[in-house]
């Protein structure tokens, strides 16, 4: 397991159970307990978590999980969503717009294939890995960076999105829900986000099934703004069939 992957699971673990001891995450993880202590003060350093006898607390509440550390998270599900996602454009879409986050990520390296295809996005990530491809025509919003997610956010961003017509966006949001709607951690980027969906004819929503009926603290928009929803096979039942009562078309990628 690459250290990175390690420290997003370490972090992940905090976020649910408050400590973690070393043992425990070397048994879990497969690594020395050296390792272990290694990637708790690396984290330390960035102020992430603080450092105990034997293990580590999270400083603070850790609502949102950096971006450079959600890679190694149900990857193969996001990768089979990403997959489903782009077939489901069909051929005659023209352009697409993006938001930040590791499934629309996933989106954007399946995309590489496509010719003569705009793409819209006001992720840096997004925007460094399809610049270097001659057969997408790029185009980068303006704003403020967050380094949480590696979105640019803000009026900047809203202005360009509220200036052009996008045939298809693919939205990655932090919760789905039947009452919540479409939500994440932050309400910039809630707002951020909310202009890309305005700004499409047609929004697809890619969530892995461990967003199913949570809700963030933003609300970006409710189901009706959305086409369909692409999750992964590991949803709960219940969960999709709510989904699917609300009106919205919703399609399970096979992991």
């Amino acid at each position: 397991m690459r250290q990175q992957d390690r420290l997003g699971l370490i972090l992940e673990n905090l976020n649910t159970q408050s400590s973690v001891g070393v043992p425990e995450l070397a048994d879990r993880l497969g690594v020395s307990q050296a390792s272990i202590r290694r990637d708790l003060q690396l984290l330390q350093e960035q102020q992430l978590l603080t450092r105990t006898h034997g293990g580590a607390v999270a400083s603070g509440v850790l609502y949102e999980l950096p971006m450079r550390y959600r890679g190694g998270r149900h990857q193969q599900a996001k990768r089979a969503i990403a997959k489903v996602a782009v077939e489901r454009l069909g051929s005659d879409v023209g352009s697409v717009g993006l938001n930040g986050g590791s499934t629309t990520t996933e989106v954007a390296r399946a995309l590489v294939n496509r010719s003569s295809l705009r793409v819209v996005t006001n992720a840096l990530n997004i925007a460094s890995d399809l610049a270097v491809r001659s057969n997408i025509d790029l185009v980068v919003c303006g704003g403020s960076a967050r380094a949480e997610s590696y979105e640019l956010v803000g009026p900047l961003a809203e202005l360009t999105l509220a200036n052009i017509n996008i045939d298809v966006a693919i939205i990655g949001v932090d919760g789905v829900s039947v009452t919540a709607g479409l939500t994440t951690h932050h309400e910039v980027e809630a707002q951020t986000n909310r202009a890309l969906l305005k700004s499409a004819e047609r929004v697809i929503v890619v969530a892995d099934s461990s967003k199913l009926g949570r809700r963030g603290f933003a609300r970006i928009s409710d189901l009706s703004a959305v086409t369909e929803l692409i999750t992964d096979d590991g949803a709960d039942p219940a969960d999709i069939e709510a989904l699917r009562r609300s009106g919205l078309q919703v399609y399970q990628a096979v992991t």
